[in-house]
């Protein structure tokens, strides 16, 4: 077994779970980090761990869509949820949703489904 990590943060000595899980909230993956540690850089790792082991075949490592709140909405991780083909439901921060000023440099607006 892993030892739990340490971390300093402004509450003293701390950790963070990072976890996956399905509509059912049952848990599929899991990361422990020090508490300093940011969430945008674990949503990567966190969603390498899932395996699904479905009753015949290899296991499914590949959701359908992932759902997270704005502190997921970064490129990379956009970047790395359209490369596998994996919808993200993520609405987008406020201060990266201001594209006025970019011009044609800003890209496409960011979708969000909020049903799913």
């Amino acid at each position: 077994m892993k030892q739990a990590l340490l971390g300093r943060s402004r509450g003293g000595l701390t950790s963070k779970v990072h976890l996956a899980g399905d509509r059912r909230c049952r848990p599929l993956s899991l990361v422990l980090t020090a508490g300093q540690a940011a969430d945008s850089p674990q949503f990567i790792p966190v969603l390498c761990k899932v395996r699904v082991r479905l009753p015949v075949g290899h296991p499914r490592t590949r959701p359908g869509a992932v759902a997270g709140d704005k502190a997921y909405s970064s490129r990379a991780n956009r970047a790395y949820l359209r490369k596998r083909h994996i919808t993200a439901v993520i609405p987008e921060k406020k201060d990266a949703a201001n594209r006025t000023r970019k011009g044609s440099r800003a890209g496409w607006p960011v979708s969000f489904n909020a049903e799913l």
